[in-house]
């Protein structure tokens, strides 16, 4: 650990507008989503894919928008909790803070495994060698490969995020546009359109759709290190769920146009042994299609990862200066100017969550990585819906309270309401064994491992309320100072 005379001060104006861009960028892990998180919609549906790309889109944009009108009076490390704490109160911020605790943390272990399963079979394509253990080193490998990244320097790690984010966008991109040009005279626009179902499928396949959004919110944490943080930060959350659901929907297009609309419901997920988008990127890319998909995937866990110990290391840091964390986790690098206890932890928590979750996940149908991956996946669908919903009501509470001079009805009160209602949904949609109302889509009751993750989450934010309330009967003022850790700048 470092010592406690270390300086307590993040390294002020060393990144801008394109590094904060990619931070929020990576985070949603676009190469995974677009190959792994968007498939699940097309069960749901089918042939108007896009259409329900579209539509999340639009639901994301109004808490993005949301998150963007806090961000620029509140550019603080401890992101959406400092929001919740100056628009709902001290101990709703406190809720804010526990849940960010343990979803954010888990978000690199998530994608240590996932870097670990595909470069295992990046491996193993190319030289031919297997092993039921590959994963495991190269999943430790990616985890100090950040650790380092992220130890460094934020100028670094979110300059190196942008390189890999060009890159995964930029081979998903190239495979799309040829499944256009091959799909030839099957482009078209109905595709976007209802069918004789109405829109009804497109809503259902909208509730999955915007798993894949979760991230666009990761610049906020990083805004004491931004240059002109009020500005910036707003512009990047909201351009970063712009231009990436621009990506998912031309994506979804070239995919839906090219492998038949008719086929997209019932044969899209199981193609090519449950890898479509690497069996058509084969068919236009013959030889290197399916490697250049694989390696997207290996490059976004790598992107997302690194994203992911960013705003977690921040917002500990943040718990840390306020004291309601252990005050070690606010000491800064003398050098580079990171929170490197807070560095430190979520290092050895990252992979020893990926290794301790994907030994114990051994024998599971989908293998110890992946069900990792996807374990964790539901934990985050969950909290991070519940957090957005926490957001939008915050917004409300700010402005009304704090800001009355620049109240509107419209940005302050109907957005973030209408924000609330289309993240419902989503938040019913990881809990499984209901049926979401109105919208009437019956959810299976989640199998064995992944039943486990609500009660655990229930669990860990009973803990967060007992611990709440007596953090408020003996150090109100620590719960206090959530809201007051704001960027000087």
């Amino acid at each position: 650990m470092a010592t406690t005379s270390a300086p307590r001060s993040l390294e002020r104006d060393a990144i801008g507008l394109t590094e904060v861009l990619f931070q929020s960028i990576t985070h949603m892990a676009p190469a995974v989503a677009t190959a792994l998180s968007i498939g699940a919609a097309t069960l749901f549906a089918g042939g108007i894919t896009p259409l329900a790309v579209v539509l999340a889109l639009i639901a994301a944009l109004f808490t993005a928008y949301s998150i963007g009108e806090l961000a620029r009076h509140l550019p603080s490390a401890g992101g959406m909790y400092t929001y919740v704490a100056r628009g709902l109160g001290s101990f709703a911020g406190w809720l804010m803070a526990w849940a960010f605790l343990l979803a954010e943390p888990i978000v690199p272990a998530a994608l240590y495994a996932s870097f670990g399963f595909f470069a295992a079979d990046f491996i193993t394509t190319i030289t031919g060698f297997s092993n039921d253990l590959l994963w495991l080193p190269l999943a430790v490998i990616c985890g100090l490969v950040v650790w380092l990244l992220v130890y460094r320097g934020i100028a670094l790690s979110t300059r190196v995020g942008v390189a890999l984010g060009l890159i995964e966008i930029g081979i998903f991109v190239v495979v799309s546009l040829l499944l256009v040009v091959n799909a030839g005279s099957r482009n078209t626009l109905s595709v976007f359109l209802p069918g004789a179902d109405g829109i009804k499928p497109a809503l259902q396949g909208m509730v999955f759709c915007l798993l894949a959004f979760v991230g666009f919110e990761a610049a906020a944490p990083l805004a004491e290190e931004t240059r002109d943080p009020k500005r910036t930060i707003r512009s990047a959350v909201l351009w970063s769920a712009v231009l990436i659901g621009i990506f998912y929907v031309f994506c979804y297009y070239a995919a839906t146009v090219f492998f038949g609309p008719d086929k997209m419901k019932t044969d899209f997920l199981t193609a090519n042994e449950g890898n479509p988008w690497g069996g058509m990127a084969e068919q236009v890319l013959p030889g290197i299609g399916s490697l250049l998909v694989t390696f997207a995937i290996i490059n976004s866990s790598l992107a997302n990862a690194s994203a992911g110990a960013n705003a977690s290391t921040r917002a500990i840091f943040a718990l840390g200066r306020t004291r309601l964390l252990p005050a070690a986790l606010a000491d800064v690098h003398p050098t580079y100017r990171t929170p490197v206890n807070a560095v430190h932890v979520q290092g050895v928590l990252g992979i020893a969550l990926a290794i301790g979750l994907g030994m114990l996940f051994a024998n599971q149908t989908n293998g110890g990585p992946l069900t990792t991956y996807i374990w964790i996946g539901y934990a985050l669908g969950l909290l991070f819906a519940g957090m957005y919903i926490a957001v939008n009501v915050a917004v409300i509470g700010f402005y009304y309270r704090q800001r009355r001079d620049e109240f509107s009805v419209l940005k302050h009160a109907v957005v973030p309401v209408l924000g609330v209602i289309l993240l419902i949904p989503a938040f019913l949609g990881v809990l499984g064994g209901l049926t979401i109302p109105i919208l009437d889509i019956p959810l299976d009751p989640l199998v064995q491992p992944y039943n486990v993750v609500p009660p655990l989450v229930a669990i860990w934010m009973v803990a967060g309320i007992i611990v709440g309330i007596v953090l408020r009967a003996r150090e109100a003022s620590r719960l206090q100072a959530l809201g007051d850790a704001v960027a000087e700048a």
